[in-house]
């Protein structure tokens, strides 16, 4: 029997072989296409499978979602915006499996918690900062997954004072503000001109102004955000991944600033932002504990 993990982000798509061991491997990696993208999901798992009888599939997909039915609908999958039924097509790709599909930021924060940077701690948030921005709860040791499977989406959370139009049809979203394409609109509308985040990254630590000031805009935007997330769930950790995360000292230096004039009440006092310790794998590693834990659309 066959054990996959599927991941599906904004830009790209990723399946995994679970071990015998609970460990996934990554078999498959792609970008996400423009159309078609059912036909790429499909190519990829059954090229994992291999011919072999699939016996479980734990899906992480950006989100929302609505996991009580099986159904995605990505803001930053055009084709799937208006909702496809992920659980039901993979079920029919292999007849008999058990599918188990999660928000990719409850997969995040499973991975974190079982074996990363949350794994000695029973409260914390984890968050992905990439094309998109999501996040997972961990209360008790326990992930969070709300009604529809959307707990923790702190991408929505709002920034004080952005009226920047998000995706989702509301103004002032963070992930409006600090994802990575977000960013990189902000500084080109004012000059800059290159095309993606690992870019913007690097012509700030080059000295770029335009670029330097779009990174400290983000992370002062993650720094408010982060702090208010804080103070409503009492958690004295967040972990932060995904690769827009990874701009470094532009982006992290001015979080960090705002964190310390932001979360100031005495129950954060111990407080403690990190970069994940799992990287672009995290999601898929958490897709795979999917199907240990019982976590079902």
């Amino acid at each position: 029997m066959t054990v996959l993990a599927l991941d599906i982000g904004a830009t790209k798509i990723a399946v995994g072989l679970v071990g015998a061991d609970g460990v996934t491997h990554e078999v498959g990696r792609i970008t996400v296409p423009p159309s078609g993208v059912w036909d790429a999901v499909r190519g990829l798992l059954l090229a994992a499978a291999n011919g072999h009888t699939v016996s479980i599939v734990g899906i992480g997909a950006c989100g929302p979602v609505d996991a009580t039915v099986g159904v995605v609908e990505p803001l930053n999958i055009p084709e799937w915006r208006d909702g496809f039924a992920l659980v039901d097509a993979v079920r029919e790709l292999f007849p008999g499996a058990t599918v188990r599909m999660a928000v990719d930021g409850v997969c995040l924060a499973l991975a974190e918690r079982h074996f990363g940077a949350a794994r000695q701690t029973p409260d914390a948030l984890a968050m992905t900062v990439s094309s998109g921005i999501g996040g997972g709860i961990i209360v008790g040791g326990m992930v969070a997954v709300g009604h529809t499977g959307n707990a923790g989406h702190i991408g929505h959370m709002i920034v004080p004072g952005s009226t920047d139009p998000c995706a989702c049809g509301g103004v002032g979203c963070v992930e409006a503000v600090a994802s990575g394409p977000s960013a990189v609109r902000w500084a080109r509308e004012r000059g800059w001109e290159g095309a993606t985040g690992v870019e913007l990254a690097a012509a700030a630590e080059a000295g770029d102004r335009i670029a330097k000031a779009a990174l400290r805009r983000a992370g002062i935007a993650l720094g408010q955000v982060i702090s208010s997330a804080a103070a409503l769930l009492d958690v004295d950790l967040v972990v932060v991944g995904g690769g827009f995360a990874q701009a470094g000292e532009p982006l992290w230096r001015p979080l960090q600033e705002a964190l310390g004039a932001h979360a100031r009440i005495q129950f954060l006092g111990d407080l403690r932002v990190v970069p994940s310790e799992l990287g672009e794998n995290a999601t898929l590693v958490g897709a795979g504990l999917l199907t240990a834990l019982g976590a079902s659309a």
